[in-house]
């Protein structure tokens, strides 16, 4: 019988998927560690510090092959996270172990491998942000012009439709996409700054040419992939790119909270649901349950991404001058956790985008039992229209309101507004008057013009071509 007697992490085991996990894996982050002082050496090389071709293609061909155990005892030996690393490559590569790390601080290779899995991970985040998008367009299109009762206060207003609605859980997510992509098109390297971000050490090595040492810093930010660095730092990057990177996945959690809860809601009523699987199960003891599981687990996650954010923000409010390393264990924690739920998040929230379950008959009863409060502005012009005076018919339509919604709350019975109309001798209209001005359509406005235009000019333009394969989602 297997036994598992260690922690494991929810994200890994149930919720995040394969890509976002690889991400944040030891291998991704320490090859890019391994990426970093190839750049160092090769570039240094190339500006003509003694370092020779061999030793960088003898460092090249060990990115990869990361022996964590030796990594392990050397760490037992020296205390010293990266120092560890730099002696376990040294040991696969002995003809270039001298100029590993040369002129670096750890954070050389710490710092500018977070600003580059933060790009890796805000791109994956685009990627499944667009293809939520993808699916609430085509649900929006399909529903365009369904009326359905709109909300104020959660109280019954005036008529909207339901793709209508679906155009506002898109709109939040097309903000969530601005502010994104807004903050990957600035991301900047550290680059290499030295301990206190003085590029004293670089300086020494290169007999004081600071042009050198800024041609340095270009080509390593080139051979990582990045356009630029920042011009000033203390030890690290500014914390606050962590923070702003964490505000844009809380955006989104706030987004992705919305659209579950409103579908939570719309499940209460029996109007609108998310999958439910055949062989599913709603609850232990309640057989005839449908519970809106995955979009609680959406409300869950989400709140978990938006509280994280007090964690960067708390780190970059108190880094102490040029750096304090109180922020270590917490970034540890924090980033890749805000990436991994964020990443669930879209998952189901994509998941449950592409299956919505719609129920018109349930949707136009609703409509049709407060469809004749909604009617009577409608009714009191088609009666002053035939003569009527404006201020009578809408006393008269006030008292009969109040009595027919009397009857439903206090007697549970139906609305009977239209009759007591009908039989008022005040009021110039009779019952088959009335029943034209209920088609439902009358009252959604421009919604089905609205969806239209929206998704013409704001969505599509922003969409793939071609739709993103979400993974298999874990109830």
């Amino acid at each position: 019988m297997e036994r598992k007697t260690s922690y494991e992490s929810p994200f890994n085991s149930r919720y995040a998927s394969k890509e976002m996990q690889f991400i944040f894996s030891p291998d991704h982050k320490f090859g890019t560690w391994r990426r970093l002082w190839v750049a160092l050496a090769e570039s240094e090389m190339e500006m003509g510090l003694p370092i020779t071709q061999h030793q960088v293609d003898q460092l090249k061909a060990h990115l990869d092959d990361i022996d964590y155990e030796a990594v392990r005892r050397h760490e037992e030996r020296v205390r010293h996270d990266v120092m560890a690393h730099v002696h376990a490559y040294g040991d696969l590569c002995p003809d270039a172990r001298g100029i590993i790390h040369l002129g670096a601080t750890s954070c050389y290779v710490t710092d500018n491998t977070d600003v580059l899995i933060l790009r890796d991970g805000l791109k994956l985040v685009r990627q499944k942000l667009l293809e939520v998008m993808r699916r609430l367009k085509d649900f929006a299109l399909e529903y365009k012009d369904m009326p359905t009762l709109g909300y104020t206060h959660l109280q019954p207003a005036q008529l909207v439709t339901v793709g209508k609605r679906a155009c506002l859980w898109i709109q939040d997510l097309l903000m969530d996409l601005e502010d994104l992509d807004h903050i990957a098109a600035r991301l900047k390297l550290l680059g290499n700054k030295g301990t206190t971000g003085t590029q004293a050490s670089f300086l020494s090595l290169f007999d004081n040419d600071g042009a050198k040492v800024d041609e340095l810093e270009r080509r390593i930010a080139h051979k990582m992939g990045m356009d630029a660095v920042y011009p000033v730092s203390g030890q690290t990057y500014p914390r606050k790119l962590d923070s702003r990177v964490l505000s844009v996945l809380s955006g989104i959690a706030q987004s992705a909270y919305k659209f579950a809860q409103d579908l939570r809601l719309l499940q209460h009523m029996r109007e609108v649901e998310e999958p439910f699987e055949k062989n599913q199960i709603g609850s232990s003891a309640m057989a005839y349950k449908r519970n809106p599981m995955r979009s609680e687990r959406i409300c869950a996650l989400s709140r978990h991404v938006m509280a994280l954010t007090q964690d960067a923000e708390m780190t970059a409010s108190t880094q102490w001058f040029e750096r304090t390393l109180d922020d270590s264990a917490n970034r540890r924690i924090s980033l890749p956790e805000a990436f991994l739920g964020i990443d669930a998040v879209l998952e189901l929230y994509a998941n449950v985008a592409g299956g919505l379950v719609v129920y018109p008959k349930m949707i136009a009863r609703h409509v049709s039992e407060n469809l004749p409060f909604m009617a009577t502005e409608n009714i009191m012009m088609e009666a002053v229209r035939r003569g009527a005076d404006r201020q009578v018919i809408h006393e008269r339509i006030r008292v009969h309101s109040q009595a027919a919604a009397a009857r439903v709350k206090g007697e549970g019975l139906d609305n009977d507004l239209l009759e007591r109309i009908a039989q008022d001798e005040s009021i110039p209209l009779n019952r088959d008057h009335m029943e034209r001005l209920l088609d439902a359509r009358l009252y959604i406005g421009r919604c089905p013009e609205q969806v239209e235009s929206f998704i013409h000019n704001d969505v599509e333009p922003v969409l793939p071509e071609k739709a993103m394969d979400i993974g298999d989602i874990r109830i």
